[in-house]
């Protein structure tokens, strides 16, 4: 008797191969999307954080509100350093040519450690001891909780806010005071707050695409709209990727937490177009393989910035409006991706070659 063995075609073995990768990238959760896309903070909140004024003004001096009023960063490229005082206008931080040097002796040093100063505080902080400077960084640059910026309740709304939540509110302006050389120097900002959007502006429309998806590879006749939402997928991949916005100056180089964030929005649309190419071609089972690994990695993409869907305020290089449609995509695509694959997986079966009678 002799069988034929009906060998594996180049794009064929590349299509099993790239499904491996995704697969593996899928499990091992390359990036997290959240920590690259935001240095690690939020992506959305109802909060607003910003400086309105710096007076006077510092040269080679940067001051700016992080992750929607949770930290408070200063970057100076000058030549003069800026002496930041704690609450109680005792020497907190240094910043300058030489990095960043700490008083371990400010109460400040302990209360910036907690988000809502929960700490105790060691013996020896006090506002009256002589500063013990340490060296916290070599960078020029610094980011801190300030409680002086952000609303200190926790788990509670703003008194106004919570008194007429559906419209915005300025919940309090605020100031920071520095020391540039021998200037005074005061940062003015605002806190506000905006409320949350209505879940009905997008759930149905999220419930749509899941189903859209699904019916591609549970109802349609062949593999062509099902390759046709992957190539939607993998748009949505890369826009999200690009609209990563650049990392704070207080944290370094990230240019590796944002290049692993860009290299799985590429993989994910190498793998879409694998199955886009696929379908074209008639290939429905090798599309819904495609289509599960694209649909989890768009998942993994989407989930850890869900709440950019609900919340008012979105951190994204792009428009506000463009950063919901990408996630918008991510999740309910994804989920009707590895749904409609498995369903096309099952549905269709490329033909077997034919095994020729016994001699």
């Amino acid at each position: 008797m002799t069988v034929l063995v009906h060998p594996m075609t180049a794009g064929g073995l590349l299509a099993r191969l790239l499904v491996v990768a995704a697969g593996v990238l899928a499990v091992l959760g390359l990036a997290d999307p959240a920590l690259a896309h935001t240095g690690g903070g939020a992506a959305a909140s109802n909060y607003d954080g910003r400086v309105t004024s710096v007076t006077p003004a510092m040269p080679g001096v940067e001051v700016r509100v992080l992750s929607f009023g949770d930290e408070f960063e200063l970057a100076n490229r000058g030549s003069t350093e800026v002496l930041v005082p704690g609450y109680s206008d005792e020497p907190y931080l240094r910043i300058g040519p030489d990095g960043v040097w700490r008083n371990r002796n400010s109460p400040a040093t302990y209360i910036n450690e907690d988000r809502y100063a929960d700490v105790e505080l060691p013996a020896r902080a006090s506002a009256t001891a002589a500063p013990d400077w340490e060296q916290v960084s070599t960078e020029p640059a610094y980011a801190w909780h300030d409680h002086r910026i952000h609303f200190m309740g926790e788990g509670v709304l703003p008194p106004m806010v919570a008194a007429d939540p559906d419209r915005a509110h300025t919940v309090f302006e605020w100031a920071v005071p520095l020391v540039h050389g021998d200037t005074e120097v005061t940062v003015r900002g605002a806190l506000t707050w905006e409320p949350p959007l209505s879940p009905w502006t997008g759930w149905p429309a999220y419930a749509a695409i899941t189903l859209v998806a699904v019916a591609a590879g549970l109802l349609a006749r062949g593999p062509r709209p099902l390759g046709a939402l992957l190539a939607v997928g993998a748009a949505a991949a890369l826009w999200h990727a690009a609209a990563t916005p650049e990392p704070p100056v207080s944290q370094g180089t990230h240019a590796g937490a944002i290049a692993t964030a860009m290299l799985t929005a590429l993989i994910t649309a190498v793998v879409a177009g694998v199955g886009w190419r696929a379908s074209r071609q008639g290939r429905g089972a090798t599309t819904g393989l495609t289509a599960v690994m694209v649909g989890w990695l768009l998942l993994l993409q989407g989930l850890s910035h869900i709440e950019v869907l609900r919340l008012a305020n979105v951190l994204s290089n792009g428009p506000a409006w463009a950063a919901r449609i990408a996630v918008a995509l991510l999740v309910p695509l994804g989920l009707g991706l590895v749904a409609g694959g498995l369903a096309a997986l099952r549905r269709f079966r490329e033909p077997q070659p034919a095994t020729p009678p016994d001699e």
